[in-house]
């Protein structure tokens, strides 16, 4: 079985699930988004959004294919890029992270460690590039599908609570500690990700 991870680029974003090509959750504040799913304009949003993230920034995900198919995805960037962080009453996110938005293992592709492939590859791109931290919103009252990690599993590969709050607490993932993470925790990022959606799709808010 071959692994390959490669950086989320325009060329390759149509292999994310179908639905998540064109979610804006995390890329426009909750007005534009909403705007640009009625106006059928979210998959250009998109579009626009990760060139524009790519070109100032650089790398914002990375794509995980399996024998060339594709098995799944993790994006990111700071939060200066995500203007949804500012919406939740945890924000903001620390100068020194960078926002974790969403990531997905594929049906059928769970419980093979492309979860903590894909983290692990972040962490070590994002100390490359010097930050401290990984930073994320979740959802602790996670019952469905949706574009929020569920904070229980976040909790379990090792993020720590830094603002709490009934249902949308900040937690925090200090990079250097994902380099040397245990079997028990490398299963739970498993999980976590293949939390993220039961479907090969993120529902867009």
């Amino acid at each position: 079985m071959g692994r390959r991870l490669v950086p989320l680029t325009l060329d390759n974003l149509q292999d994310l699930p179908h639905r998540c090509r064109s979610c804006v959750f995390w890329e426009l504040d909750p007005v534009s988004g909403e705007e640009a799913v009625k106006t059928g304009r979210a998959a250009l949003e998109k579009e626009s959004w990760i060139s524009a993230v790519l070109l100032d920034w650089g790398s914002c995900g990375r794509v995980v294919y399996v024998d060339d198919v594709p098995a799944g995805f993790v994006l990111y960037a700071p939060p200066a890029y995500v203007p949804r962080s500012t919406a939740f009453p945890t924000s903001p996110v620390s100068p020194d992270a960078v926002q974790l938005m969403t990531g997905f293992v594929m049906p059928g592709y769970q419980g093979q460690g492309l979860g903590r492939v894909l983290v692990q590859t972040v962490a070590k791109d994002l100390l490359r590039r010097g930050f401290r931290a990984i930073e994320a919103f979740g959802d602790s009252r996670w019952k469905e599908p949706a574009c929020l990690l569920p904070a229980e599993h976040l909790l379990a590969v090792g993020f720590k609570t830094v603002r709490q709050h009934p249902t949308h607490p900040r937690l925090r993932l200090e990079l250097r500690s994902t380099l040397s993470w245990k079997e028990d925790v490398e299963m739970a990022l498993d999980r976590l990700l293949g939390a993220v959606q039961k479907e090969p799709a993120l529902r867009p808010l």
